[in-house]
C-alpha cells in the first residue's frame, strides 16, 4: 500500500499522508519551533518518505502556511463549540476567552508555550505569507469580540469597537504570560477581568 492510500477498515486504518504530515508538523513546530524543525524530522515522525511531503506541499514554507491555517481552524472549532453553549452576547465575548483557555489545556508534548500562531510568526521574516495568516487570525478574533459587543451596545458602535480592541489586548497579554508560565491561570484571570468589564456596560 502506498503512503497516500487510506485503509478503510480494520484497526490498522491509516490517515492520508497529508494529514499525517500536518499532524507531525503541528507537534514539532509547536514543541521545537519552525526554524529548528527540518523536513527530515517531519517526514520521519509522520512515517512517510520525503517525496510524499513534496507531493502534498510545494515547500516547507507551504507546509508552514498549511499548519497555520489548520491552527486557525482548530481555534475556530473551539470557539464555535463554546459559542453553542452561550446564551447571551456577553457569553459570546467570554467564549473567545474560553476557546483560548481550551487551547492552552491541550496535552502538549513539552507543555504549553503560548499561542502557536504567534510563536511561528515570530520566526518568520517580515512580508512572509505566514505572518499574514497569523495577522488575519488575530483580526478575526477581535472582530468576533466586536460583533458580540455591538449587539450588547447597539447605540454605541464606536465604544463597542474600542472595547473590543481593549479586550483583544487583554487576551493577547494573558496568552503571552500564560505561555511563559506554562499554564492557563493567566487566561482564566483575564476572563474574570473581561467579565467584570462587561458587567459595567
Amino acid at each position: 500500500m502506498s503512503e497516500t492510500a487510506v485503509r478503510t477498515s480494520g484497526p490498522g486504518r491509516r490517515r492520508p499522508a497529508r494529514e499525517r504530515l500536518l499532524a507531525a508538523a503541528a507537534r514539532r513546530f509547536y514543541a521545537d519551533g519552525v526554524t529548528a524543525t527540518g523536513i527530515d524530522t517531519i517526514t520521519a515522525e509522520a512515517g512517510v518518505a520525503k517525496m510524499s511531503l513534496y507531493n502534498n506541499f510545494s515547500s516547507k514554507a507551504d507546509l508552514v502556511r498549511a499548519y497555520l491555517d489548520a491552527r486557525h481552524e482548530e481555534w475556530l472549532a473551539l470557539y464555535r463549540s463554546r459559542l453553542e453553549r452561550a446564551r447571551t452576547h456577553r457569553d459570546g465575548v467570554l467564549a473567545v476567552f474560553d476557546a483560548y483557555a481550551d487551547h492552552a489545556a491541550f496535552a502538549y508534548e513539552r507543555g504549553f508555550r503560548g499561542c502557536g500562531l504567534l510563536n511561528a510568526a515570530a520566526e518568520l521574516p517580515a512580508g512572509d505569507e505566514g505572518r499574514t495568516v497569523v495577522r488575519r487570525h488575530k483580526e478575526e478574533v477581535e472582530r468576533l469580540i466586536a460583533g458580540h459587543l455591538e449587539e450588547l451596545m447597539p447605540e454605541r458602535p464606536d465604544d463597542a469597537r474600542t472595547m473590543a480592541e481593549h479586550l483583544s489586548f487583554l487576551l493577547e497579554g494573558a496568552m503571552a504570560r500564560a505561555g511563559l508560565e506554562g499554564g492557563d491561570s493567566r487566561l482564566r484571570h483575564a476572563r474574570t477581568m473581561a467579565a467584570a468589564l462587561l458587567d459595567r456596560l
